[in-house]
């Protein structure tokens, strides 16, 4: 369940963000030349689009969905605050924000929660933390 929910989570992330950069292409020019701003405007075109793809949603969740495979492929279970932070960054995204793969990533973290949970189960009571 974990190994699934990071390969859900990273192909979401990729697919964000390259078909978010294929859309604003156009713009790459502005992004390079460091034009995002115009004359000291925040709301153009290019920085809407810059904001949007490569500063936005999908690298965080390629990243992310990347280190949980990782950590499942050398038996590491993710930590617990990762899915629930994943789940509450959807969470609001899907809320605020649409259209988004964000009602996608809630479902993913809600997965991911599920897996860590029951992994768990399976290790028995964590050891005890001793002091130096």
């Amino acid at each position: 369940m974990i190994k699934w929910s990071g390969r859900i989570i990273a192909l979401i992330g990729a697919g964000h963000l390259t078909i978010g950069l294929l859309l604003s292409h156009a713009y790459f020019g502005d992004w390079l030349s460091l034009r995002l701003w115009g004359h000291w405007q925040e709301d153009t075109l290019s920085a809407n689009a810059f904001w949007a793809n490569p500063a936005g949603f999908g690298l965080p969740l390629l990243i992310v969905g990347l280190l949980v495979v990782w950590m499942d492929r050398n038996g590491i279970v993710p930590p617990v605050f990762l899915a629930w932070m994943t789940l509450a960054w959807g969470g609001v995204c899907a809320l605020i924000v649409e259209p988004t793969p964000a009602p996608a990533v809630v479902a993913t973290a809600v997965l991911l929660l599920r897996g860590i949970h029951r992994a768990a189960e399976h290790a028995g009571p964590a050891p005890a933390h001793s002091e130096v």
